[in-house]
């Protein structure tokens, strides 16, 4: 299964749109285009495809973790440990 694969199936599954995809990609600090964004969903046969690289995915679901849950409580160093 490719990564462009998981994407679709991951879009299908939580009934995302390119806006919230994009939304997705912007919390994991990583910009994409709708127009970029399209090209990972054609088909393989279509001229504008695009391979979705281990980048796109890995981001993908490192901001969905971001939405899903919220960002990452920061540690506090300044407490003292007994």
């Amino acid at each position: 299964m490719s990564n462009n694969d998981i994407m679709k199936k991951l879009r299908v599954a939580l009934k995302f749109t390119d806006d919230d995809i994009v939304e997705v990609l912007n919390l994991a600090n990583f910009r994409i285009t709708k127009t970029e964004l399209g090209a990972i969903f054609r088909n393989e046969d279509h001229p504008n495809f695009k391979p979705c690289g281990d980048q796109i995915l890995r981001n993908f679901l490192n901001g969905l973790i971001i939405y899903k849950r919220g960002p990452k409580p920061q540690a506090n160093t300044n407490e003292k440990k007994p």
